[in-house]
């Protein structure tokens, strides 16, 4: 058996769509009209309820029990794009973890939470190119000095 996708709620199967093409970048894969999927593994259904055989009342919105979540090389460049949706709702304000990662989540149009965070190997550069040593990167992102290795090589 493998993992084959996701398959996410939406109202507006083309609005969900040029919104996760245009922000993201996700590319589709199939679209079957109410159904489409992209290339990541993640896919879009308008009327869910028909497809998994629910009442629309047992279709919640702003469930929060799911993030999807995407990494980003060039985050400040994406924190650019993001603000050119004036509509978006935030879970707060942009962080940064105690490993050096900044993140920011916020819904997509169907209330669904979106987690952007910056490329793992940028915050090892950022590191680096701020002076630290892989070992005080290693002890910052409590990482083991093999995992950063790996992460720098792929």
């Amino acid at each position: 058996m493998k993992y084959f996708c996701t398959v996410i709620s939406v109202a507006d199967i083309n609005a969900a769509r040029k919104f996760y093409e245009d922000l993201f970048g996700l590319e589709v894969f199939q679209d079957y009209g109410k159904n489409v999927a992209f290339t990541c593994g993640l896919a879009l259904q308008q009327d869910f309820e028909w497809l998994v055989g629910l009442s629309k009342d047992n279709i919640l919105t702003k469930s929060n029990n799911i993030e999807i979540c995407f990494e980003e090389q060039d985050f400040d460049g994406f924190l650019d794009k993001l603000k050119k949706y004036p509509n978006i709702e935030y879970l707060g304000d942009l962080i940064e973890h105690s490993w050096g990662q900044r993140v920011i989540r916020f819904y997509d149009l169907d209330g669904h939470i979106i987690e952007v965070g910056e490329d793992m190997k940028m915050v090892v550069n950022r590191f680096l190119i701020s002076g630290m040593t892989m070992e005080e990167v290693s002890v910052k992102m409590d990482v083991s000095m093999a995992d950063l290795t790996r992460l720098l090589n792929n």
